[in-house]
């Protein structure tokens, strides 16, 4: 199994253990601590978990819509099947809406007053938003969108910010257009030392609807090895993490690539990495995955001969299993499925690893559509999906 899936899993331990549980703005509390720092060797292998799947088409897709298309219109991710942003979205009239993590009583009828983010100068970001008029001078107010979710609240972007994520992520590397500036240095100045580029940028906070979680990348060329170091702000570790690392390992193998340098280490800095507190179930579901992974392995290094016959009786009994209709999932029989992909886990002959398609010599040219066409992660096994629930 994967070195990302150990230092994973020692990372969300520290935080059941060690963190403390803090309210933030969601309303969903979350268990902390303050920093946490990974390093991945791209020579070594590609950092994707196998003790959950990783949806990584979807992660691909969205690394390419921030960096290649440089895009916060959501509406591209549709097109593409990827409907990770939604909830971050600016509606038809110019409104983001806020909704209450847990609706119990749904009330169609409910209003929350729109909030205007330039109402605070940029000097002072934290001060208190005040309603946005209308131009007949009256207060707007919002309702929800949603079949079943009550609206918390509502700020007011435009209508020129519809279906986007207002002025964060691919509108940032869009403006400053990062990536060229990237490739361009790392082609004719690779010993430059300002290879840093930042997603936070005070100008544009106000109007974005999440500023930017990771939010800068340094990159630096030793010995024709291209390294990288990604340092994120707040790190959702259950659904966020498992993500982003995947997204700038591919980042980082296909700038390699197209400037004719080997891919080498990530420097991965945390600030506030954390699990909410409705995630705990599942992170614990994957430390079990993670223990009966070890187990299984002792086996199979100790007691070869255990080892295969477990593996040929397990084998036998999901065979019959699957001639069977109509048969409730126990959790004698989810133990058994899990067991088989820890199995064929420990029997792979390959990691995973990320293949891209050597005749791409051109950022822009990698295919950023639903098929991936130039980038595929082969020789993936893993567990099984997790189901996260999202915090808006």
């Amino acid at each position: 199994m994967s070195k990302f899936d150990y230092d994973y899993i020692s990372l969300v331990k520290e935080i059941l253990n060690s963190g403390v549980e803090v309210e933030n703005r969601t309303g969903v509390n979350t268990v902390k601590i303050p920093s946490y720092n990974l390093e991945f060797d791209l020579r070594k292998e590609f950092p994707i978990l196998q003790t959950k799947q990783t949806f990584y088409k979807n992660a691909i897709i969205e690394m390419l819509w921030i960096w290649q298309m440089q895009s916060n219109y959501v509406r591209e991710l549709h097109k593409r099947g990827v409907h990770i942003w939604d909830e971050w979205m600016v509606d038809a009239d110019g409104i983001y809406r806020i909704y209450e993590p847990i609706t119990d009583n749904f009330d169609k009828d409910k209003e929350v007053v729109v909030l205007d983010p330039l109402s605070v100068p940029i000097d002072n970001q934290n001060g208190k938003l005040i309603p946005k008029c209308d131009e007949d001078g009256k207060v707007m107010t919002a309702k929800s969108l949603i079949e079943g979710k009550n609206i918390k609240a509502a700020k007011f972007y435009g209508k020129e910010y519809a279906y986007t994520i207002g002025t964060a992520y691919g509108f940032i590397t869009d403006r400053y257009k990062y990536i060229q500036n990237l490739i361009d240095t790392l082609k004719n100045n690779r010993i430059d030392r300002r290879m840093v580029y930042s997603l936070w940028q005070n100008e544009f906070l106000r109007t974005a609807v999440l500023p930017s979680c990771v939010w800068s990348t340094e990159w630096d060329v030793t010995a024709d090895t291209l390294n990288l170091s990604v340092h994120q702000r707040s790190c959702d570790t259950a659904l966020g993490l498992p993500f982003n690392v995947t997204q700038y390992a591919t980042l980082l193998k296909m700038v390699a690539q197209v400037t004719n340098l080997e891919a080498g280490k990530i420097n991965y800095s945390i600030k506030d990495a954390h699990i909410y507190v409705n995630q705990i179930e599942g992170i614990e579901e994957q430390i079990e995955r993670y223990k009966r992974y070890r187990e299984l392995l002792n086996q199979y290094k100790n007691n070869l001969n255990d080892f295969k016959n477990y593996e040929m009786s397990l084998n036998l009994f999901l065979e019959k299993l699957e001639e069977k209709q109509d048969i409730l999932e126990t959790q004698y029989i989810k133990k058994c499925k899990l067991d088989k992909k820890i199995i064929d886990i420990i029997e792979s002959e390959e990691k995973p690893y990320l293949w891209l398609d050597s005749s791409v010599k051109d950022f822009f040219s990698f295919d950023n559509s639903r098929e991936l066409k130039h980038s595929k992660v082969k020789s993936y096994k893993h567990m099984g999906k997790i189901n996260f629930p999202i915090t808006q």
